[in-house]
C-alpha cells in the first residue's frame, strides 16, 4: 500500500513551493493573523491581571521618593506577584507557539505530499480539513522536539552559569577588570555559544521531519521521530544546513524587527501611560516587552514559510 507521503505520478520533483505556494501562504497569513490576536491578547491579559502589583510598586516607590530615601522600587516583595504572572504568560505563550509551529509544519507536510502526488487545486478549507486529523500527533511531537532542543539549549546555560560561579575544575572566573583565561574563554564562552548555536539547530534539523512522518505516514509521535533520526542520517549536511539557515533567518528577523517596533512601541506607552493612570513603572515593561512581542509575530508569515517547506521537501526527497 502506498503511502500518502511518496512521491508518485506527473507531481514529482515540483513541490509544494512550485504548486501551492499561494495557498499555503494564505494559509499561513491567516494562522499569523489569529496567533498575533491570541498573542496580544494573553500579553494584554497578563498587565490586567498584573495590574495591582505595578500599583503597588507605584505607591512603594512614590513613599520613597517623598521622604528623599533611596529605593529599589520592586523591592518589598513587590517583584514576586509580577514575576508569577509573568511566569503564566510565557507559558501560555509558549504553547501558542507549539499550536503555531505543528499547525504550520502539518498543512506544509498535506502540501507538499498533494503536490507530489499531482493532486488539484488545494484550498485553505481543504488543506485544514485533510491536516486536523492528524494534528493531535503532530503537535505531540512538535512537544516532543522542543523538550529535547529546550534540554540542548539549558544544557549550554547550566555550562556557562557553573563556570561563571567557579564550580568547573581548573577554570577560574575572570576577575573584575581583568582579561579572561584562556581556558574561561573556551569553556565559558565558546563551548556554550557552540551548544546554544550549534547544538540545538543540529538537533532540531534531525528531528524536524517527524512532523512530515507522522501526518503522511500515519506513524506514532515516537515512531516518527525515529524515523526522522534515520532519514536524516544520510543526509547530516542538508539537515544541518538546513537548521542553520532557518536560525539564522529567525534570529535575523527577530534582530531587524527592533528597529520598526522602536516607533511603535512608543505609541503603546502612551496608551498604557493614559490606560493605567500615568503608572511608569507599568509602562516601562511594555515597552521593553513591546520588540520582543513585535519579533515573535513575525516569525510566522516571515520564517515559517522557509522553515516549513524546507523540511516538507527535505523529507519528501529522503522518503522516496
Amino acid at each position: 500500500m502506498e503511502h500518502e507521503g511518496k512521491q508518485r505520478g506527473r507531481g514529482r520533483g515540483t513541490g509544494v513551493v512550485g504548486r501551492y505556494a499561494r495557498a499555503l501562504y494564505g494559509f499561513t497569513l491567516l494562522v499569523s493573523a489569529l496567533t498575533a490576536v491570541v498573542g496580544l491578547a494573553v500579553l494584554a491579559g497578563g498587565f490586567a491581571a498584573a495590574r495591582g502589583g505595578f500599583e503597588s510598586v507605584r505607591e512603594y516607590a512614590d513613599e520613597n521618593i517623598a521622604n528623599e530615601d533611596s529605593y529599589w522600587a520592586y523591592a518589598d516583595g513587590g517583584m514576586d506577584p509580577l514575576v508569577r504572572t509573568g511566569a503564566v504568560v510565557f507559558v501560555l505563550l509558549l504553547l501558542l507557539g507549539l499550536l503555531v509551529v505543528s499547525v504550520l509544519h502539518t498543512a506544509y507536510a498535506v502540501g507538499e505530499s498533494h503536490a507530489a502526488r499531482g493532486g488539484g487545486p488545494l484550498g485553505t478549507r481543504e488543506l485544514w480539513r485533510r491536516a486536523r486529523a492528524r494534528f493531535p500527533a503532530a503537535l505531540t511531537v512538535n512537544a516532543l522536539t522542543g523538550l529535547a532542543v529546550g534540554a540542548v539549549e539549558l544544557a549550554g546555560l547550566v555550562l556557562f552559569s557553573f563556570v561563571d560561579g567557579g564550580d568547573v575544575p581548573g577554570v577560574e572566573p575572570t576577575p573584575l577588570h581583568e582579561t579572561a583565561s584562556p581556558q574561561y574563554a573556551l569553556v565559558g564562552w565558546v563551548l556554550p555559544i557552540a551548544i546554544w548555536s550549534l547544538g540545538g539547530p543540529l538537533l532540531y534539523a534531525r528531528l524536524a521531519l517527524a512532523t512530515a512522518d507522522t501526518v503522511l505516514e500515519r506513524r506514532s509521535p515516537f515512531a516518527a521521530l525515529r524515523r526522522s533520526w534515520v532519514l536524516t542520517r544520510r543526509a547530516r549536511g542538508p539537515a544541518l544546513g538546513l537548521g542553520v539557515l532557518v536560525t539564522g533567518a529567525a534570529v535575523l528577523v527577530f534582530w531587524l524587527a527592533r528597529y520598526p517596533a522602536a516607533p511603535l512601541a512608543h505609541f503603546a506607552g502612551l496608551g498604557m501611560l493614559r490606560l493605567s493612570g500615568d503608572n511608569v513603572w507599568m509602562t516601562g515593561v511594555l515597552m521593553k516587552v513591546f520588540p520582543t512581542a513585535v519579533g515573535l509575530l513575525l516569525l510566522p508569515p516571515l520564517v515559517m514559510p522557509l522553515v516549513c517547506a524546507g523540511f516538507a521537501r527535505l523529507h519528501a526527497r529522503l522518503n522516496t
